[in-house]
């Protein structure tokens, strides 16, 4: 172990448990921005993947993504940080973060859509 990977653990341990499911949450966030995606096989219609219940805003980012592949992340990227933050460090319910999250994949979505 590192020493930043020993910082980040000493850090978790002094959190209560709200803070660091939250601290997953936004790692397991950050990460999910590291894979990339193939563009000759991104499909040019949105895919049907429904929206679980008791859906976390990292997965529901995850599911967004993998709906949306078309949807350059890096235009987006902006929003969903902001609306990540709201939800971490706000305390703004997942439901809502998520409504909203679906409003701007669709919005992106349609918006390079008619640019086409």
């Amino acid at each position: 172990m590192n020493a930043d990977e020993r910082q980040l653990l000493k850090a978790y341990r002094a959190l209560g448990e709200t803070r660091r499911a939250g601290l997953l949450d936004y790692a397991e966030f950050l990460a999910s921005r590291e894979s990339g995606t193939d563009a000759a096989e991104v499909p040019s219609e949105p895919l049907d993947i429904p929206r679980p219940a008791g859906e976390s805003v990292v997965k529901a980012i995850k599911r967004l993504r993998a709906t949306y592949p078309m949807v350059d992340r890096g235009v987006i990227l902006n929003d969903t940080s902001a609306l990540m933050t709201q939800h971490l460090m706000h305390k703004r319910p997942a439901v809502e973060i998520i409504d909203e999250l679906e409003v701007l994949f669709r919005r992106h979505y349609e918006t390079a859509a008619g640019q086409k």
